[in-house]
């Protein structure tokens, strides 16, 4: 055995022994050593069409992301979930722009912020295991194409946003699942 493959050796099972493991990310911290979960359709309780989907499918994204999406009927937890809330408002006003006491620029809209809160329950055979309640905002611009802004591409936007806060938020509320709190 050459001097190279015997340092190579000493290290892989040093390695062996130090506790370290591959593992995915947060499958051995769900609670009562559940290793695989089921994500049904999340209920939307806001006037916002489809948010259940965007929901529901970033959150099983997240699933699989953390290796423990398991399929219908051979899961051994399930987490069931709830759009509670969602909007967005203006969050930025330029200023308005005066020569002397003649008004020459209007105030515009210059970003928006989108809001989220989404409930999470963690649940084995009806008994809750965990839940938690996520909430969120992210910034999104206003459309540009002319001085009130384009409203399609302000909508786009909007979803953009809601897309990016599903993510964040999805990722968090699996975490916090997972770990309990």
């Amino acid at each position: 055995m050459s001097r190279l493959s015997a340092v190579g050796w000493v290290f892989l099972l040093s390695g062996l022994g130090c506790g370290y493991r591959f593992t995915p990310r947060g499958a051995a911290s769900l609670p009562e050593g559940v290793r695989s979960l089921c994500a049904p359709v999340f209920r939307n309780d806001t006037a916002e069409p489809a948010l259940e989907t965007l929901f529901s499918r970033v959150f099983r994204q997240e699933l699989v992301r953390a290796g423990v999406l398991g399929s219908e009927g051979a899961c051994e937890a399930r987490v069931e979930g709830v759009v509670v809330a969602v909007g967005s408002n203006p969050t930025i006003l330029t200023e308005p722009v005066y020569e002397g006491n003649t008004l020459v620029t209007a105030p515009q809209i210059a970003s928006y912020r989108a809001w989220a809160t989404v409930q999470l329950r963690l649940t084995r055979d009806g008994r809750v295991l965990s839940e938690t309640t996520v909430s969120g905002t992210e910034d999104f611009l206003p459309g540009t194409s002319d001085v009130s802004g384009d409203v399609l591409e302000a909508e786009a936007n909007r979803q953009a946003a809601l897309h990016r806060l599903a993510e964040t938020l999805m990722r968090e509320g699996y975490d916090r699942l997972a770990n309990n709190w």
